[in-house]
Order: C-alpha cells, then sequence, then structure tokens
C-alpha cells in the first residue's frame, strides 16, 4: 500500500507529489539485535523534489486523535535509530529505496518501540537551517508523509478483547460500533467483517476501522459498510443483522448481532 501526498506550498515553490511504500513498517526484534529496513520513495511529478528525512515520537489517543513530537519523549526508542541519509533527490516519476537502521541496546526489555520516520518537502533557503540541526515543527515545509514504525521487542504482541458491540450517534448518526481493549505490550488492530443485511434488505459487510489500540488503550470502533467494488457504500437503515468473525494478529471473534 502506498501513502501519498499532495501539496501546493507557497509561490516559486514545487509541488510536492510524492508516495511511499509500504504505509507502516511493522519487525520483530530482540535485545542487542540490530534491524535494517528500507521504505520506497517515489516522485510522482514531473520535477524534481528533494525530501529531508527525520524521525518523530508520536502518540494516538483512545478518542483517535494523533500528535506528532519534535523533542524526545520520555522512554523514546529514536536513539536507537540511525537514518542513511537526511536529504534524498528524487528525479522526475523517481523511485529509490530509502534505509534505515535500528540499534536495539542489549538490554532492552520487552515491549514496543514506536516512531515516524517523516518525509517533508523543504523549501531550498531552508536547507542550511535544516543542515545546521535547526530542524523543528515550526520550519516551514511543502508536505509530509509520516510513517508509523512498529517494532516488536522481546515477543511482544497485542491482546485484544472485545468489550461491547452496539450502536452509538457520531457526528448525528448513529453508528454501528466494537469496542475492544488492548491488555498487551504491543498494539494491534481490528480485520475481517461481519455479513450485514438491513430493514431494507439492503446486504453489505461491516468493516471495523483500521486504526491501531495501544498497549493499555479502549478504543470504540465504527464498523464502517463496505458495498460492491467501485461503488459507493450503503447506508443502512436500522435494524441490522450482521454475522460474522472479526481478526486481529493472534485470534478472531465470532459475531453474530442485531443492531436495533
Amino acid at each position: 500500500m502506498w501513502l501519498t501526498a499532495v501539496a501546493f506550498p507557497q509561490a516559486r515553490a514545487a509541488p510536492f507529489e510524492i508516495a511511499v511504500s509500504p504505509s507502516r513498517v511493522e519487525v520483530t526484534g530482540k535485545s542487542g539485535a540490530r534491524l535494517g529496513q528500507s521504505v520506497n520513495l517515489i516522485n510522482l511529478g514531473t520535477t524534481p523534489t528533494e525530501v529531508s528525512i527525520r524521525t518523530l515520537d508520536w502518540t494516538f489517543s483512545e478518542e483517535g486523535h494523533l500528535n506528532y513530537f519534535d523533542e524526545l519523549r520520555e522512554g523514546s526508542c529514536r536513539p536507537w535509530v540511525t537514518l542513511e541519509r537526511r536529504f534524498v533527490q528524487l528525479a522526475p516519476q523517481g523511485r529509490t529505496a530509502f534505509r534505515f537502521q535500528i540499534e536495539v541496546p542489549p538490554g532492552a526489555s520487552r515491549g514496543e518501540c514506536r516512531f515516524m520516520l517523516a518525509i517533508e518537502g523543504v523549501e531550498p533557503a531552508h536547507r542550511a537551517e535544516m543542515q545546521s540541526g535547526g530542524a523543528n515543527l515550526s520550519l516551514p515545509v511543502s508536505g509530509r508523509i509520516a510513517i508509523a514504525v512498529y517494532v516488536m521487542l522481546n515477543g511482544a504482541a497485542p491482546k485484544l478483547e472485545i468489550v461491547q458491540i452496539g450502536v452509538k450517534e457520531i457526528q448525528g448518526s448513529r453508528v454501528p460500533v466494537v469496542t475492544v481493549t488492548n491488555k498487551g505490550d504491543a498494539h494491534g488492530r481490528l480485520d475481517g467483517g461481519l455479513e450485514s443485511v438491513d430493514a431494507k434488505g439492503q446486504k453489505f459487510d461491516l468493516i471495523p476501522e483500521g486504526t491501531p489500540v495501544m498497549p493499555g488503550q479502549t478504543r470504540t470502533l465504527p464498523l464502517q459498510p463496505r458495498g460492491e467494488p467501485n461503488q459507493r457504500p450503503p447506508v443502512p437503515q436500522f435494524p441490522i443483522r450482521s454475522e460474522g468473525q472479526l481478526d486481529w494478529e493472534l485470534g478472531s471473534f465470532k459475531v453474530k448481532m442485531e443492531f436495533p
């Protein structure tokens, strides 16, 4: 899967038309390991584009809010990361592999190392500031793609449990939801789907939102209708009868439910 960004900055700046694959990196490791990884950077535009690469800390709340931090947060594993280089020049319609390395300390405990790999378009006038160590989140950029990197150390793993399935009002509409808690020590995600039919006889699948559930979190995730390929999702009419399986990394939950 590609992540793409197209951003048009201030006058005289080239557009930021970049794709990155994969959309996230998930690896396992152990104390004292050296882990080499790479992502593909693709210039979708017709002009040369220079991007800068750096790491960021981040948090993702139970409400689904993502926050980035340039400063090192407590427990950050970003000091373990070595980037191949700080700037990459991409030719028009060009592609390159960008490599980075994670040096896990010998005394690292079981858990999950997480950081963002930020790919940013920079104005030429700001390159000197970047090279001199002045990089910060207030520095003008013409676009950013942030790739989440997860390193599960020494057997760290999610442990998801369904707390409740029901209906919740979201932005003025009633939506089927599933509430899930993560009692493990690494992030987890729900997958799978529920075959469903609504009060009007419409058939569709209900698919759980694919955002992560962090260790210790309890999150309520919408179950979103998915219709036929290349068609807009249907607007379900309650009640909805659903049956199927919701999967996660190490297991699954069988579900048979009527959403009133």
